[in-house]
């Protein structure tokens, strides 16, 4: 028998009115803006209105380090929001809006899968509620400020040589990384190199995850820093009168979004994705909001704990005050197996039939990249509770090993899970588990604190997350550093750009590398956003389509509905 797609599985659910949705969890009819009849933007006056209400527990879910098929962390998040529905607890997720570049090229989208999935899929994946589109003109705008300083008089002193600041995009298409512009004479502009960028990594949208409200927003876009000028001195987005109109586009932006799962619990979906290049977390705003609402708030971070839950800890949570009261860490029988060294999984093709056959050794093996992920969580001094996402091919021997693993290693308590087909149904022990989880209370911790130097922050990160020797550092990177000492940039915290294939700067690195060296060739200095962005290897910032993307199969029917949607 044929499985439905997670299109079908959407397309057949009947949606409850956002209204509904919206009230079951005490939000008015004037807290929301809606978006048609099922989808809504919340209102940030709901925050001085429960300011006195108690906040809910906060579970952060991340994952291990994934197959490029990814291991389901949306759909855990997911369906743990529905498990604890089930259990009669009173459930909000927050989660990242997918990007468009993904959805057209091999990976997907990010509205989980199965009967653990957020409605409606179809509008989450495309355009949404244009919070993308904000995002990138707000960007492009400044972009284009700033060339058009240099083309009318430079009044600036702005050095051409110096800009930093590219222009951005919700595709893939490699042929943007590195470009010339103003050719074709002056009237055109000054010619000089630059590039494009994926609109998740750019700087505004890392604000806008981590504003507190619209008069914050407007101090980060005043406080980006787009080139230097000829004395060395930085530029900012306020020198070139940019902030302001920057701050109008994202007006509306700002606002987070409420949809709903398929069990009907509501889910506030704000800011993007891609934790491997840019901090990659649902919004501060979405966060706070939803615990006011709700018992427990679930959410989720990019890729592994090495990556997402790193930065949700020592970048969003040192800049919000967020404190999680509870980890979850997804992982797979396949991810773990070939982490055991067995098969070679290739976004867009079949498993390999050695992935599908029972190997508890492999299992065992892989399950030290588990034991690593488990390891990092605790740095942070939060209870661990592992789940693994179950699929058919799986065996009870090979299930039962990362479970007995996962407790050997430190977490709390591993459960299997089954909301791909169950929905909340197969997520209630997992439910169970995070909320004996959530009562133990916690000692939470930062990784380092704020006046060790880059160097300093760069190297703890190395040797306890990504379980290097040491770090080396490009003449690149070596300048910048010195430069960002000097201007008193240094407090400020890291966001690693490093693949999210390995725990190392390699994605071909399986397991946990060990006994190297971790590289970092360029340094970015992201003043509105709070953060310094060095990247590791040869990490991209702005990716390609495969020779066969997702997009070849995604079209409209007669009615104008949209199919090959996953």
């Amino acid at each position: 028998m044929r499985l439905r797609t997670d299109l079908e599985i959407a397309q057949a659910h009947r949606l409850v009115p956002i209204t509904e949705i919206a009230a079951s969890v005490g939000l008015r009819e004037e807290d929301l803006e809606l978006y048609g009849r099922y989808k809504a933007k919340i209102g940030l006056h709901v925050l001085e209105r429960l300011q006195e209400r108690p906040d809910g527990k906060l579970i952060a879910v991340t994952a291990v380090t994934p197959t490029p098929l990814g291991e389901g962390k949306t759909l855990t998040t997911i369906g743990l929001t529905q498990g604890l529905g089930r259990i009669g607890k009173r459930a909000i997720c927050t989660l990242r809006q997918p990007s468009m570049a993904p959805v057209f090229g091999i990976k997907g989208g990010a509205a989980g899968g199965g009967y653990a999935q957020v409605v409606p899929m179809e509008d989450l994946n495309l355009h949404f509620t244009g919070d993308l589109h904000a995002v990138a003109q707000a960007h492009n705008l400044l972009a284009a400020l700033v060339d058009a300083s240099l083309f009318h008089g430079n009044p600036l002193g702005i050095d051409p040589h110096t800009v930093t600041w590219p222009r951005t995009l919700d595709v893939n298409d490699r042929v943007l990384r590195n470009i010339v512009v103003g050719l074709g004479g002056p009237l055109n502009g000054y010619p000089r190199q630059t590039g494009f960028e994926v609109t998740a990594a750019s700087e505004v949208m890392a604000i806008l995850a981590l504003t507190s409200g619209f008069q914050d927003l407007r101090r980060r876009l005043g406080r980006i820093i787009v080139a230097f000028d000829r004395t060395g001195k930085p530029v900012s987005a306020e020198d070139l009168r940019a902030a302001g109109a920057m701050a109008a586009i994202l007006r509306e932006a700002v606002k987070p979004n409420l949809v709903q799962t398929l069990e009907g619990q509501p889910c506030i979906v704000h800011t993007g994705p891609f934790g491997n290049i840019a901090h990659g977390q649902s919004s501060v705003l979405a966060d706070r909001i939803a615990l006011k609402l709700a018992d427990y708030v679930v959410t989720e971070s990019g890729f592994g704990a090495d990556l997402g839950l790193q930065k949700f800890m020592d970048i969003k949570c040192r800049q919000s005050g967020l404190c999680p009261d509870c980890v979850v860490i997804t992982c797979t029988v396949r991810s773990v197996k070939m982490h055991g060294g067995v098969g070679r999984i290739k976004a867009g093709k079949p498993l390999p039939e050695e992935i599908r056959r029972e190997n508890v050794p492999a299992v065992e093996a892989g399950c030290q990249n588990l034991a690593h992920m488990i390891k990092i969580a605790r740095y942070y001094g939060v209870p661990v509770v592992v789940a693994v996402n179950r699929f058919l091919d799986d065996t009870d021997a090979e299930v039962e090993t990362i479970l007995r693993e996962a407790l050997r290693a430190g977490a709390r308590s591993a459960h299997q899970m089954n909301a791909w087909a169950e929905g909340g149904a197969g997520a209630v022990d997992l439910a169970a588990g995070v909320v004996e989880a959530c009562a133990c209370g916690t000692g939470f911790r930062l990784l380092y604190p704020d006046d060790l130097s880059i160097k300093e922050k760069i190297g703890i990160m190395a040797r306890m997350v990504y379980n290097a020797d040491g770090v080396s550092y490009d003449p690149q990177a070596e300048e910048k550093i010195g430069r960002f000492e000097a201007l008193g940039w240094g407090r400020l915290p890291i966001c690693m750009a490093k693949t999210h294939l390995s725990i190392s700067h390699n994605p071909t690195w399986r397991n946990v590398p060990a006994g190297y060296v971790f590289p970092i060739r360029d340094i970015r200095a992201s003043l509105g956003a709070g953060f310094l962005y060095p990247l590791a290897g040869a990490i991209l910032t702005m990716p390609g389509l495969p020779s066969e993307p997702a997009a070849f199969n995604i079209d409209i029917d007669s009615e104008g509905r949209i199919k090959g949607l996953f």
